[in-house]
């Protein structure tokens, strides 16, 4: 395998610690490390679209052209920065597979609660960055004994990646709303009766119970027991 920068994906040579062929002239005045901590500090404080070349440069005293230095593009700069910023997989101690794959959910859902603008991030491919696939793999070794086969096991971590992130998602936009609650007085008076009028039986019922709301409460581990319990019985069919 090659480590040309440019035979690889943006960004996955300086994740890797392999740096380019320094050129000859002054000193470099910043470094890659200082940028993407920029990047992560305007993340964290004004969210994914102001990590840009242009504004980190300008923090940093530095000409935009002066970044190319530094990292070859935009999307160097994004790989870069998503990649500290979910940092190394937290080890993960879990009696059984189900257990594993219950924590290795919570800790990717606290780092998305850490840093929502992680998911804005676009998703370009499979990670291929050292911390990235440190998550990867840690849940990939709480699978090793399920006996299923290594195809099964990476479908089961794509399947699980993407129920955190849809759930880590809608949780963030229900926080950052700013509607009246479904359940709000004047929400009811106006719904109620529309609802029993209407064709609308079993909502009718769910909401004047309260079951109708428009928050999550337990949904995480319901939507989650029950991805398991269909990889359960996926290990159960091949033994």
């Amino acid at each position: 395998m090659s480590d040309e920068p440019g035979r690889l994906p943006a960004g996955l040579a300086l994740s890797w610690g392999v740096q380019p062929v320094q050129r000859r002239g002054p000193k470099p005045a910043l470094s890659v490390r200082q940028i993407v901590a920029t990047g992560i500090e305007f993340g964290d404080t004004q969210g994914f679209e102001a990590i840009s070349l242009q504004k980190i440069a300008a923090h940093l005293g530095v000409s935009t052209n002066a970044m190319y230095r530094y990292v070859s593009s935009k999307d160097e700069l994004i790989v870069l920065v998503t990649e500290t910023a979910w940092g190394r997989a937290p080890r993960l101690t879990a009696e059984g597979w189900r257990e594993g794959a219950q924590a290795w959910v919570h800790a990717q859902l606290e780092r998305y609660s850490e840093r929502p603008w992680l998911l804005d991030v676009p998703i370009r491919g499979a990670p291929v960055t050292p911390n990235l696939l440190s998550w990867v793999e840690v849940l990939l070794q709480m699978l090793d004994d399920t006996g299923l086969s290594q195809h099964d096991n990476l479908g089961c971590v794509l399947l699980l990646d993407g129920y955190v992130r849809s759930y880590a998602n809608l949780a963030r936009q229900l926080e950052a709303s700013d509607a009246a609650p479904v359940q709000s007085e004047e929400v009811g008076a106006f719904l109620v009766p529309r609802l029993a009028a209407g064709d609308y039986p079993m909502l009718t019922v769910l909401y004047t119970n309260q079951e109708y709301e428009d928050g999550l409460d337990d949904d995480l581990e319901f939507g989650l027991d029950r991805i398991l319990d269909g990889i359960q019985v996926l290990i159960d069919r091949k033994l």
